[in-house]
């Protein structure tokens, strides 16, 4: 009994830890490990690999990157807690190394979520903010695709809206910056140029062609993201959306 009641406790605090469902070969390089986690899909451990190494450029912005992987797929009441905290963290990037690409790129991808927490003010400052962002990341690293595919989101979203709509701003809480649909594929397109095989870039291509009333297109860029590999915890949603929107298109 005795036995038994000792392997119980082993096999529960196994499970505790991850340790009895997934194996990690940890290395004494903590940002090497968190990367591990990140791999798994386990973004709250990476996170905590990466803050034993917090002085790090390169920790904060996969520390920005991993709280907006898991912010994506938490309960809808955390999910602006993890989106706050991957702003902090790159902000955290970019007070040690100011010119840090990555730095940029997750900062303009945290703005873009905790911009949905925002008031109507708020939000048009941080279309200005997410444009500079990503343009300073693309002027530091020219293949950064993330940074691409960000602006793409950025131009379609400001395509979206209407005229009337952005004289009404700009009346009444700033001017939103330049941008559109041509400009949002542009962007889209350098970024799978860059790297064809994300997710993502194929996924919100695809929203824009919805958007643009390009229905083949959309169809197009849909089935093509269904082929790319599921890299971060999101993916699976994104294919299940997809789904969905295929239906529609199709009838």
């Amino acid at each position: 009994m005795y036995k038994a009641l000792r392997y119980s406790i082993v096999v529960m605090f196994c499970i505790l830890f991850g340790s009895f469902t997934e194996s990690v070969e940890h290395t004494n390089d903590n940002i090497a490990n968190g990367d591990k986690y990140f791999g798994l899909m386990r973004y709250r451990d990476a996170i905590a690999w990466y803050k034993l190494d917090s002085t790090k450029a390169e920790a904060q912005w996969k520390i920005a990157k991993a709280n907006i992987c898991y912010g994506d797929i938490a309960l809808k009441a955390e999910k602006e807690i993890y989106f706050r905290a991957a702003e902090k963290a790159a902000n955290q990037c970019l007070s040690i190394e100011p010119q840090n690409s990555n730095g940029y790129t997750w900062r303009a991808a945290a703005l873009g979520n905790v911009a949905m927490y925002e008031g109507s003010t708020a939000r048009v400052k941080l279309c200005s903010s997410i444009k500079a962002d990503v343009e300073k990341a693309i002027q530091l690293n020219p293949k950064d695709d993330i940074a691409y595919s960000i602006q793409g989101s950025l131009y379609r979203e400001i395509g979206n809206i209407s005229w009337f709509e952005k004289q009404l701003a700009m009346t009444f809480i700033g001017k939103i910056p330049d941008g559109g649909y041509v400009e949002s594929e542009q962007s889209f397109n350098k970024a799978i140029a860059i790297n064809p095989g994300l997710m993502r870039h194929w996924y919100e291509l695809g929203l824009l062609y919805e958007y643009w009333n390009k229905n083949e297109q959309a169809i197009a860029a849909y089935e093509h993201a269904k082929t790319c590999q599921v890299l971060i915890a999101s993916d699976r949603n994104k294919l299940i959306d997809i789904e969905a929107r295929l239906v529609k298109l199709k009838n």
